[in-house]
């Protein structure tokens, strides 16, 4: 071996990642036989971090800035090594790069239905979908409990893990949130807020930070919403709290489809649920029937469901719009509970 090759094995003088590679998260620098040349420079970029590792342990851990490689800047590692103070030799070290810049636009959904208990329709199934972002928080934790010592580790190899613990998370987050159905149905930003919570405590034992967890839809399953279609035209003679409820349930997807019409849904969704409520619960036998015939605008001989029926033709058939649809929706139901 010639005496350039021979020093060539033996120094590195300047340690760095370009970072150029889309989806990388994780890089170890290409060592080999090579040395750490003692004075040599380090250069952290922003948004990176690079740490040491020394026989699988690590060492010293480095934010952006650039640095000299002595014992004053690697004091765990000079412990490690038993330097003395004088000793300025060529030192053998492994060190990995991470990229620390937020990760935006992931994409979450539930493949299969999450089942959650309710306390107006008993067990509710639904599927949910939406983006969130997130970025490394803590290398030292991110590279005992995720990365290890691999060469290269990308977005697509973490978010394999990371979606496991995302579906867990949010059906228990769900599953024990005590949060009425229809106010999740609702109100996405709400249920958002309740999952970001418990998704956030389980990415911190890996070293992630959450920035963003958002819903984007909710859909229910074709089955549910024939089994409250059902539970709507027997209700109609019932209890007019949980029949509104139940109209409440079934305009959701309705909306969900027309321009403008779920927003208009939710804004008055905790009005009308607390107050059919209030009407339910003080109103009884003859009264009730009263006050509903007394506040309805329909001709007697028309029923609520038969108005909604003709409405709902109207509409299939283009004769009136679907914000009309939903206006003239929202009065028969107005009407029906006062």
């Amino acid at each position: 071996m010639s005496l350039g090759s021979f020093i060539k094995k033996q120094f590195i003088d300047i340690l760095q990642w370009n970072e150029d590679t889309d989806g990388v998260l994780g890089y170890r620098f290409p060592m080999q036989d090579f040395e750490i040349q003692y004075g040599g420079s380090l250069t952290v970029r922003e948004s990176q971090v690079a740490v040491f590792v020394n026989e699988g342990k690590i060492a010293d851990v480095f934010g952006p800035g650039l640095y000299k490689l002595t014992t004053h800047t690697l004091p765990v590692l000079t412990y490690l090594q038993n330097w003395d103070k004088l000793f300025e030799s060529p030192f053998k070290s492994d060190v990995y790069f991470f990229s620390t810049r937020l990760q935006t636009g992931r994409k979450w959904g539930t493949p299969a239905a999450i089942t959650l208990r309710d306390k107006d329709f008993g067990m509710v199934r639904l599927r949910a979908f939406g983006v969130y972002s997130y970025r490394i928080a803590d290398a030292r934790k991110f590279f005992t409990e995720i990365s290890g010592t691999r060469a290269v580790f990308t977005r697509d190899e973490v978010e394999d893990q990371l979606r496991n613990i995302l579906l867990s998370t949010i059906a228990s987050s769900l599953g024990h949130a005590d949060v009425p159905f229809l106010d999740l149905a609702g109100n996405q930003a709400l249920m958002g807020e309740k999952v970001k919570g418990d998704v956030s405590a389980a990415f911190d034992k890996y070293g992630l930070a959450v920035d963003e967890f958002l819903v984007t839809s909710i859909n229910l399953p074709e089955d549910l919403q024939e089994a409250l279609d059902k539970r709507i035209s027997i209700g109609m003679s019932g209890d007019l709290n949980k029949y509104t409820q139940y109209q409440v349930a079934n305009a959701i997807p309705l909306a969900a489809q027309n321009e403008g019409g779920l927003a208009g849904l939710g804004a008055g969704l905790s009005a009308g649920m607390a107050f059919g409520g209030v009407m339910a619960q003080g109103m009884a036998g003859a009264q009730t029937a009263a006050a509903a015939a007394s506040s309805a605008t329909a001709p007697a001989e028309e029923s609520a469901e038969s108005r909604l029926e003709r409405l709902k033709g109207m509409l299939d058939k283009g004769l009136i719009s679907a914000a009309d649809y939903d206006t003239a929706k929202a009065d028969v139901i107005r009407k029906l509970v006062g």
